[in-house]
């Protein structure tokens, strides 16, 4: 029987980092760290892309030229980064309650500020703080984690060199109190045995991230409500 690795690289988290955002985030996964912040909701800019029963979110990924330390890495990054913006964008719109918002758009800005890792799920967990900052009414919080699979040893919350290592890695998303799937990417094929450890070690990770956002919010609006002295 193979055995798991379930230590978790350190999570930090903080709220408000963008002061012009209506909601922002910071988030650390490691040595990976994200800043997300979100505009709206309100008016929709291009009226041909107005939704009349629901919001429109659109989603924005970017890699800081300095968070690899890899010049070469950025001549590809448009396609890359396009695909990131709709895999984000797909995610946070399971959550978000876009029927209470109809005719209105919703603006995520996610950039990576440093690269270690994890990049993908760091984004995801930095937006879902930015849009509880801003207020944006959801279904539940979407948290991510990943999880991989090297030297016949399922790994949690892969960093960059595990995750290139070679083996298979999956980035899971899911809204916790829903108990569901909002995302599942794996890069290579895995046994079935071999699946289910690796995608239970990620829903562990998820968890944890879960239970380390709702501390981050709860504290946050304990400070709100002693500025307001309520």
């Amino acid at each position: 029987m193979s055995s798991k690795e379930t230590w978790m690289r350190q999570i930090r988290a903080e709220i408000g980092v963008v002061a012009k955002a209506d909601g922002s985030a910071m988030f650390e996964m490691g040595n990976t760290k994200v800043v997300a912040a979100v505009y709206g909701p309100r008016e929709v800019q291009n009226r041909s892309q107005q939704l009349n029963a629901n919001a429109l979110v659109r989603c924005e990924y970017t890699m800081a030229n300095f968070s690899t330390g890899d010049r070469m890495r950025k001549l590809k990054g448009d396609r890359r980064s396009t695909e990131i913006s709709l895999v984000i964008r797909q995610t946070m719109e399971e959550c978000i309650l876009t029927n209470l918002m109809p005719r209105s758009q919703i603006d995520i800005f996610v950039q990576v500020v440093q690269a270690d890792g994890g990049t993908l799920s760091a984004c995801i967990n930095a937006a879902t703080l930015a849009l509880a900052n801003a207020g944006i009414p959801m279904r539940d919080i979407v948290t991510s984690c990943s999880a991989g699979y090297l030297n016949s040893t399922p790994l949690l919350d892969l960093n960059y060199i595990e995750d290139s290592a070679g083996g298979a890695d999956v980035t899971l998303g899911i809204m916790p109190k829903l108990d569901k799937v909002t995302l599942l990417q794996m890069d290579a094929k895995l046994s079935l045995d071999t699946f289910e450890n690796v995608m239970q070690l990620a829903i562990e990770g998820c968890k944890a991230v879960a239970d380390y956002i709702r501390e981050i919010l709860l504290e946050n609006t304990k400070q709100l409500q002693y500025r307001r002295g309520t």
